[in-house]
């Protein structure tokens, strides 16, 4: 059964574009050097302001534990992850179950 993570990361105030600006040049570039697992990134619009969410798909939790130690076991990404890290506030994680009916991502 797929399980499902959803991440919230709240950046400080007045450093989202910062953010941004990092995902862009160089926490994509080495994100998608790994299996693609992402579904989406968003960005907070009303309620939800200065947070960056993101939601992957995994076949099960040794896939989504195989994955994490590829990325946090690369070099470019972890250089990424030492430089978001001081621009977040909190990280929230969610693991989640897709529900029997509806539309399956």
């Amino acid at each position: 059964m797929a399980i499902y993570e959803l991440r919230t990361y709240t950046v400080t105030v007045g450093k989202m574009n910062d953010v941004i600006e990092l995902y862009k040049t160089l926490g994509w570039p080495a994100l998608s050097k790994h299996p693609n697992k992402l579904c989406s990134y968003f960005t907070g619009d009303i309620g939800a302001l200065n947070q960056i969410i993101h939601l992957w798909k995994f076949d099960d939790e040794a896939d989504r534990r195989a994955f994490w130690n590829g990325v946090f076991s690369d070099p470019e990404f972890m250089n990424f992850a030492k430089q978001l890290r001081p621009l977040l506030q909190n990280q929230e994680n969610k693991l989640m179950l897709g529900a029997p009916w509806g539309p399956q991502v």
